[in-house]
């Protein structure tokens, strides 16, 4: 069987809340190369294990799930978000340095 990557999901830029960011995501690393449809130009694939993606609420029942189905795995550790705390009038501070 193909191997898993076991993550919890960043934000995308297009959303500022973080609803997404709280569960774990286990997804199937691609086995086969996408192909292009002559007909259509269309990229296409054959590979249905990387369409299947399964949510957990914690890493450790991802983890525990990939053991039970003896699906290999690796663990992708988030990245600590750095919250910058600004009010809307720093924004016409006199000295402020534009860059």
């Amino acid at each position: 069987m193909t191997k898993a990557r076991i993550y919890r999901p960043d934000k995308t830029a297009m959303q500022s809340g973080k609803a997404e960011m709280k569960h774990w995501k286990l997804e199937f690393a691609p086995t086969k190369p996408y192909f292009v449809d002559n007909l259509m130009g269309w990229n296409g694939m054959t590979d249905m294990p990387q369409e299947i993606h399964l949510y957990f609420p914690t890493k450790e029942a991802a983890i525990a799930y990939a053991k039970q189905q003896r699906i290999p795995y690796e663990i992708t550790l988030p990245n600590k978000r750095r919250q910058v705390k600004k009010a809307y009038a720093d924004n016409f501070k006199f000295g402020k340095i534009s860059g």
